[in-house]
């Protein structure tokens, strides 16, 4: 048997470096948080055959025993939790009160029993050791997790290589993996491959939400919101200029609640003064409301936010004003493609509260994948009103349809081949998203 000891920052290097010098074979006896990282001791009974890779009897196992150390550590740390809550006195106190009123027949007395021995006095807990036992849960769940996903990996490899082909091509593509995970669903029954991809960027296309009609020709008010950097300003201006050039300067104005970046309102100004429309400027001391009144009769009336961060007073302020029933504003999502998946979330979770008539893309020419945004989008139910590819005004400005949109991302799709601990990492992800939906 070949033992070793791996040291790391964390535990998914420390996993890294174990696959990389002992193998998918090699089994985790031993785990301990050090100073600097993690401490992960690996055996290795056999020689890995180079035959297709098989369920791991020995990684099992080992998974198993991980498992009954994460029921017993939550349990101990469940009773100490326990013990060190105060006893409520005053309940047993006023017990007497909470008792029914006995009856009033006689009643045979008897001997009272003996009162019970007084119960110790709980140990104190130091707070350290509960720190690390916390610590050392969550490194054996973390542990627990990676195994189960380089495990679902190595059988989906082996037993399916078509599904797992496809998993690897919606993964270049940047797709979420609860995502993927549906659309292989709806095509596993389909075995050759070429038919599979087709009808699976079939689904994907019909799960992508698009207006029936243009917002612009829809009219009313039309609010951008969205974090700062994602384009409203630049989109904002694209949609006034879209607008003009087809129906005239007449029927539109601009209106800016921007009086927080430096420049916001004179770049608004300047486009207003290009395409002889006029521009409103919110003032703090009046209400959205208020602003908007002097242009009930214009057709199409386009509102430019401040991105601001999630936590400020003022964000809320702003998002409440977008929600009044009384202005009736359809307020679409700003999204760049460029951004990560945990931004994008984050973006939506903060601007919600206004009620999204849908989102719009942007950045599409400078970016190397569109699931990320497509994944949002679809798992949200936000239509993709507009799609922004480029800086020209207005010509870099289109209105999607779904089978456009997939062949756009299919195009943006990374040419290199995920690496297998990025795919057993996305499945982890998966299980522990499962996971907490059953929890």
């Amino acid at each position: 048997m070949q033992v070793k000891r791996f040291f790391a920052a964390d535990m998914r290097q420390a996993m890294k470096l174990v696959r990389d010098e002992l193998g998918a074979d090699a089994a985790i006896i031993g785990t301990r948080r050090v100073a600097g990282g993690v401490e992960l001791t690996a055996a290795l009974d056999y020689q890995a055959p180079a035959a297709p890779v098989q369920a791991n009897p020995v990684l099992e196992a080992e998974l198993r025993k991980t498992q009954a150390k994460i029921a017993s550590a939550r349990a101990e740390l469940a009773y100490r939790e326990a013990s060190e809550a105060p006893k409520d006195r005053q309940l047993f106190a006023n017990e007497s009160l909470l008792a029914p009123e006995l009856p009033a027949t006689p009643v045979k007395l008897e001997r009272p029993a003996p009162a019970p021995a007084p119960e110790a006095p709980a140990p104190s807990i130091d707070p350290t050791a509960l720190e690390q036992m916390r610590s050392e849960l969550h490194g054996l769940r973390e542990l627990l997790e990676m195994q189960l996903g380089s495990m679902a990996w190595s059988q989906l490899q082996s037993r399916r290589p078509q599904q797992a082909g496809l998993w690897r091509r919606l993964q270049r593509m940047g797709l979420p993996a609860e995502l993927a995970n549906g659309l292989l669903e709806r095509v596993s029954n389909i075995h050759e491959p070429r038919q599979a991809w087709r009808m699976l960027l079939a689904h994907l296309a019909q799960s992508i939400q698009t207006p029936k009609e243009e917002p612009l020709e829809e009219g009313g008010v039309i609010a951008l919101v969205g974090p700062a950097g994602m384009g409203k300003t630049t989109t904002l201006a694209k949609l006034a200029a879209r607008y003009v050039l087809k129906y005239g300067a007449q029927n539109v104005a601009l209106v800016t609640m921007d009086s927080f970046r430096i420049g916001a309102q004179e770049q608004l100004r300047t486009l207003g003064r290009i395409l002889d429309v006029p521009v409103v400027q919110v003032d703090p001391s009046q209400s959205l409301l208020q602003a908007l009144a002097p242009l009930a009769r214009k057709r199409v009336v386009l509102v430019d936010t401040a991105g601001l961060p999630a936590n400020d007073p003022a964000l809320r302020l702003q998002l409440d004003a977008l929600a009044n029933r009384s202005i009736r504003a359809k307020n679409y999502l700003v999204l760049a493609a460029t951004s990560q998946s945990q931004v994008l979330k984050a973006a939506y979770h903060g601007y919600k509260r206004c009620g999204l008539a849908g989102c719009i893309i942007t950045k599409v020419d400078e970016a190397v994948s569109l699931g990320e945004a497509l994944g949002l989008a679809i798992s949200q139910h936000l239509p993709v009103a507009y799609l922004a590819d480029g800086p020209r005004i207005p010509e870099d400005l289109q209105v999607p349809r779904g089978h456009q949109l997939v062949s756009r991302a299919v195009s943006l799709q990374t040419p290199e081949e995920p690496s297998e601990e990025a795919m057993a990492d996305m499945l982890a992800g998966l299980y522990q998203g499962a996971v907490r939906r059953v929890g």
